[in-house]
Parts: structure tokens; C-alpha cells; sequence
């Protein structure tokens, strides 16, 4: 019980104190709702607005969870009071998901926006409503904890907004968010498949527009793999960095 009652204060603690941030709202929120409204509005067919909706909910996903977190764990170790954490009464994972279910649950939102936006443009009926809600809960996990990673490697808030930044822009163009992969030049196809996004967003493709390049469970999979991988290398920094 003890271990949920600390779950939960350091949740919400950190939904009180880091959600408005400055970078959390121009990075987080406004820049993809910016981007949305203006795919949405540039494009000139029902089909158009339906095939450009899974890039923008991925994008959404992962400038909302990496922002969140380049301000919520930078902060925690500039006032150190990250070191006060490790005496709750909890395992140092179950410490570590309590900081990142935020960012999970804020991606998740974030997704939400465009699929709004764009139900109230052409409607979006006919879409597998459980893959989309399963890939977004995975898009959101997996960018998550990518900016966990990248937090845990700088001391400051701009050098993780930076070092994301490096991570985040390519990301847009080599994942097939907007476009297929395939229409890339070959010697940047392969950087495509070592991209967690790139699965992530064939699962968003597949649940609107019905085409997608990789079988669904490859899609899953490969996913859950970068979760795992993605929050044990963060929880090996910790370790090394600020705790040994």
C-alpha cells in the first residue's frame, strides 16, 4: 500500500509542478497543435486529411513525452531533489515509472488533439480503433522513455530541449510519418528501421488509411523491444551518473 500511496504523490507532484513549464507548452503543445491545424488546413481532400492524421498524432506523441520529461528529470537534478526521491518507500523502477507515467499519460492526450481536429474536419469513422489506441500507448511509452534517455545525459533543461531536438527533427522525415519510407534515398532507408517511430507510426498508418509496410505484430513487437531497452540503458545512466 505504501508503494502505491508514494506512486501516487510523486505523480501528482510532478503533474502540479512541471505541466505548465514554459518548454512543456511551446514544445509539447503548442508546436504540434501549430503543425496539425496547418497540414490540416493546407490539405485539399478527405483522403489528404486521413493520410497525413497518423504523422501528426506521432509527432503530437513525441515532442509532447520527450519536452516533459527534458523538463521534469533536468529540474529534479538541478534542485536535487532527485535525491530526496530515493528514500520513498519504493523500488528504484517502480521510482522511475512514477516520473515517467506523466509523460505517458500527457502523450496520450496530446494524440488526442489532432484525432479531434481532424474528426472535426472529415469525420474519421472506419478507423481500427483498437490498434490506434494501442499504438498510441506504445508511440507514447517508447518517446517516453527516449527522452528519459536523453535526460539523464545533460545537466540543464535547454541541453536536453537541444540534444532532443537532434533526435526529434529526423525523426519527422525518416519515419514515415508523412511519406513512405520507400520514397527515400536507399543509404537512409536503413536509419529508418533503427527508429522506434517508424514502427510506431506504420501501426498508426494501418489503423486509418489501412496501408502499413511491416506485418502488425513485427510492428508491436519491435516496439515493446525499445520500451524495454530504452528504460533499462536510462535506469543504467542513473545509476552510473547520479547515484554511484
Amino acid at each position: 500500500m505504501k508503494r502505491w500511496i508514494a506512486f501516487s504523490s510523486i505523480f501528482w507532484k510532478d503533474v502540479r509542478t512541471y505541466y505548465l513549464k514554459p518548454p512543456n507548452i511551446s514544445w509539447g503543445l503548442i508546436f504540434p497543435f501549430a503543425w496539425a491545424l496547418m497540414l490540416f488546413i493546407r490539405s485539399e481532400s478527405v483522403l489528404d486529411i486521413r493520410s497525413i492524421v497518423p504523422g501528426v498524432v506521432a509527432m503530437s506523441i513525441l515532442f509532447g513525452t520527450t519536452s516533459l520529461l527534458a523538463v521534469t528529470i533536468t529540474f529534479e537534478k538541478r534542485r536535487n531533489t532527485f535525491d530526496r526521491l530515493l528514500l520513498a518507500p519504493i523500488s528504484f523502477e517502480l521510482l522511475m515509472l512514477a516520473k515517467t507515467s506523466g509523460a505517458i499519460l500527457f502523450g496520450v492526450f496530446n494524440a488526442l488533439v489532432p484525432i479531434a481536429v481532424g474528426a472535426a474536419f472529415v469525420g474519421l469513422s472506419g478507423m481500427e480503433w483498437a490498434s490506434l489506441m494501442l499504438g498510441v500507448v506504445l508511440i507514447a511509452v517508447s518517446s517516453t522513455f527516449l527522452g528519459l534517455f536523453v535526460a539523464v545525459s545533460v545537466a540543464e533543461v535547454f541541453e536536453a530541449q537541444t540534444l532532443s531536438n537532434f533526435f526529434r527533427f529526423p525523426m519527422m522525415f525518416l519515419c514515415g510519418l508523412f511519406f513512405p519510407i520507400s520514397r527515400l534515398p536507399a543509404f537512409l532507408r536503413p536509419i529508418s528501421y533503427v527508429l522506434p517511430l517508424t514502427y510506431g507510426a506504420d501501426i498508426l498508418h494501418g489503423a486509418v488509411t489501412y496501408r502499413h509496410q511491416l506485418p502488425l505484430w513485427l510492428d508491436f513487437a519491435v516496439l515493446l523491444v525499445f520500451c524495454a531497452a530504452l528504460f533499462a540503458l536510462s535506469l543504467r545512466n542513473i545509476k552510473r551518473k547520479w547515484i554511484m
